[in-house]
């Protein structure tokens, strides 16, 4: 089918790039003309107006937001609402707080224009990796969009689905899902970013206690020199801690064995905040979960091989350029 995808960042290009290699058509729209061009050499096309941009498109239009979360997203969404009529979709697969999707929705359900949040994972490897999709949609909606869904998610590949769970009318083991009505997509997608905090941290002080094992307070017998990227490789293969934040981890390691072209500030981009948010609204308790966010914000004024290898995770996955210190 055709979407029109709005930013060609990071994940927007790479994304535009695995619906064309599937067949889908894909109209562009990016305020850089030089990512515009790169597709359309790629046979796509696309503008840098976004009246043009409609124009371009079929009815029903489908858009695709991935553009940064807060006023950017608010206002594309806010452009499209002028320009799309009944019947038309918009999507957005940014990071946006689940309450705007549903306060967005019912502003657009009064012109006939549909909405769905699509929560997503796969960062800088979703172009051959796939991207993990969490849907907020209407039923009818997201049966229009399954298409698209289908091609961006991974498939099943060589993760055997789990023992006695029925396949049957169900997609999760494919990669993507139908979570529920608007807003759903992205509270799993932020639940999700949170629970990756706390993995990170995990990992982050596993390894800076590893690496402080040779610590001169330590009695002579019980020092030991470890070798890190040794040990993330070996943990990759049969542990019950293997996951592919450890992959990273690994070739991270391999890339800078001391960490050493990294500051240890670590930013995060609202998700930790907003699941804490819920976790309150709740009365769940989420102690690992606050704990790792109160963690990068202690970075932002001290920092220790912890919060290095951190940064040196969301580098890998994300393709997250850490900020310079005192900014």
């Amino acid at each position: 089918m055709q979407l029109g995808m709005v930013g060609l960042g990071r994940m927007g290009g790479n994304m535009a790039r695995r619906l064309q290699r599937d067949g889908h058509q894909v109209v562009a729209l990016d305020l850089d003309v030089k990512k515009i061009e790169e597709l359309e050499k790629e046979g796509m096309t696309g503008s840098t107006d976004i009246e043009q941009f409609v124009a371009m498109l079929q009815k029903p239009r489908v858009v695709w937001l991935m553009v940064p979360s807060g006023d950017a997203t608010e206002s594309m969404v806010n452009k499209f609402a002028a320009h799309f009529e009944a019947g038309d979709i918009i999507i957005d697969g940014g990071n946006s707080y689940f309450k705007d999707d549903v306060r967005r929705a019912e502003s657009l359900k009064e012109k006939g224009i549909r909405y769905a949040d699509v929560g997503t994972s796969g960062g800088v490897w979703g172009l051959e990796r796939g991207y993990c999709l969490m849907i907020g949609a209407e039923p009818d909606t997201f049966a229009h969009l399954e298409s698209i869904f289908k091609t961006l998610a991974p498939g099943q590949g060589s993760v055997e689905p789990t023992q006695g769970r029925s396949l049957e009318g169900r997609t999760a083991h494919q990669g993507y899902l139908h979570c529920g009505p608007v807003g759903s997509g992205h509270f799993v997608k932020m639940v999700h970013n949170g629970i990756e905090y706390g993995l990170m941290q995990a990992y982050g002080e596993g390894f800076d206690i590893m690496r402080n094992a040779n610590s001169k307070q330590l009695a002579a017998n019980i020092q030991y020199n470890l070798d890190l990227g040794e040990i993330a490789e070996l943990w990759r293969r049969g542990s019950v801690v293997s996951s592919w934040l450890l992959d990273l981890t690994a070739i991270a390691l391999a890339e800078d064995p001391e960490l050493a072209s990294y500051t240890g500030y670590v930013q995060d981009s609202g998700e930790g905040r907003w699941t804490i948010m819920a976790a309150l609204e709740e009365s769940v308790p989420a102690e690992v979960l606050a704990m790792s966010l109160y963690v990068r914000f202690r970075s932002r004024q001290e920092h220790t091989f912890t919060e290095k290898m951190l940064s040196a995770m969301r580098k890998q996955f994300g393709g997250h350029v850490e900020r310079p210190t005192g900014n």
